[in-house]
């Protein structure tokens, strides 16, 4: 059996990492190898052992994205009504505490390719469709959801109406209704 590659994970998250990065700072459009390679302190011929060209980097940005909502999705379990709603909005409060923008990989994948989105709606066809089967009220659930999705575009876009104090209130006053809703 061989030995195991440790690093293999660890590589490959840092470069899409810096690839995140890099589409933050610089703009979706300017995103290179070369780039990525040096923010991430990697080789370029380690950054394409990974990712063979860009478009396979772009692609891993956006299933990046996707997953990491499925996962939070998928550690919320069906345990009960509104669990898969609740860990959306908490999903989405916990990366804003903790500083985590918005994917601006989904960003840089439309820049380069508006085809690799192709997969974005349907998978976010299937959260909602995933939370709204979870839910005690599927219109309160839908809209929740679309509430976070607006919030997210903007500070994506860099188009925010609201401050940071208004929309800490309206994440918190999603949660408290969602709570109240659960009671009733």
């Amino acid at each position: 059996m061989p030995p195991q590659q440790p690093n293999r994970p660890a590589t490959r998250d840092r470069l899409l990492a810096a690839a995140e990065t890099l589409a933050r700072r610089l703009g979706p459009g300017q995103l290179s190898l070369e780039a990525v390679a040096a923010e991430a302190g990697v080789s370029k011929g380690g950054l394409l052992y990974h990712f063979p060209t860009k478009e396979k980097l772009l692609e891993a940005l956006v299933a990046s994205h996707l997953d990491s909502y499925d996962a939070a999705l998928q550690a919320a379990g069906a345990e009960g009504p509104d669990q898969l709603l609740r860990a959306y909005l908490t999903q989405f409060r916990d990366d804003r505490c903790a500083g985590v923008p918005p994917s601006s990989g989904l960003l840089a994948a439309l820049a380069q390719n508006p085809q690799l989105l192709d997969r974005v709606g349907p998978c976010e066809r299937d959260f909602l469709q995933r939370i709204r089967g979870n839910s005690s009220d599927p219109d309160f659930a839908t809209a929740a959801f679309l509430v976070i999705h607006g919030l997210r575009a903007m500070t994506l876009l860099g188009t925010e109406v609201l401050t940071e104090p208004e929309v800490d209130e309206i994440q918190a006053w999603l949660l408290r209704e969602l709570q109240e809703r659960r009671r009733s």
